[in-house]
This record gives structure tokens, C-alpha cells and sequence, in this order.
């Protein structure tokens, strides 16, 4: 009885998982999810910044600063996480 796993864990058929194979699919989940948590941040912050009263479309001005806002924000999170990367790297190096 095969359950399935086999392909969708890297396995090869035999029934056996394969560590990096997982590991790499986790990594990508949590990729994925860091992506769709910081859209849906970026969203609500510039929406209830820009959006004053919401309508059918957007007028030049609030167009104007959810384009800002959302550059902004990427540019903050950019920050941060080279930051934060390089700060784990030089933890990395002192174990």
C-alpha cells in the first residue's frame, strides 16, 4: 500500500524519505509563507494609511501613496532582513 509520501517528500519509491528533500520543501513553505505574511502586512498598513474612504477606484492621490507606501515598506523589510541575515551569519561564525 503506497501512501503517497514517496513523491511528495523526495522519496524514490522504496518507501524512504529523503532528509534534504523535506528540508528544501520546508524551506520553501516558510518561504512562501514569510512572502503572503508580508504582502498582507504591506496591504493593511498602506490601506488604512492611504484609503480614507474606500469607493469603486482609487483617486491619483491615494494611488500615489499606496505606491510610496508599499515601496517604503519593502525597502524597510529589506533592510531588516539583511540585518538580520548578516547579524545570524556573524553569530554562525563566532559557535
Amino acid at each position: 500500500m503506497d501512501s503517497g509520501f514517496s513523491s511528495d517528500f523526495g522519496g524514490t519509491g522504496g518507501g524512504k524519505l529523503d532528509p534534504g528533500a523535506i528540508m528544501e520543501q520546508v524551506k520553501v513553505q516558510i518561504a512562501v509563507a514569510n512572502a503572503q505574511e508580508l504582502l498582507q502586512r504591506m496591504t493593511d498598513k498602506c490601506f488604512r494609511k492611504c484609503i480614507g474612504k474606500p469607493g469603486g477606484s482609487l483617486d491619483n492621490s491615494e494611488q500615489k501613496c499606496i505606491a510610496m507606501c508599499m515601496d517604503r515598506y519593502m525597502d524597510a523589510w529589506n533592510t531588516v532582513s539583511r540585518a538580520y541575515n548578516s547579524r545570524l551569519q556573524r553569530e554562525r561564525a563566532n559557535m
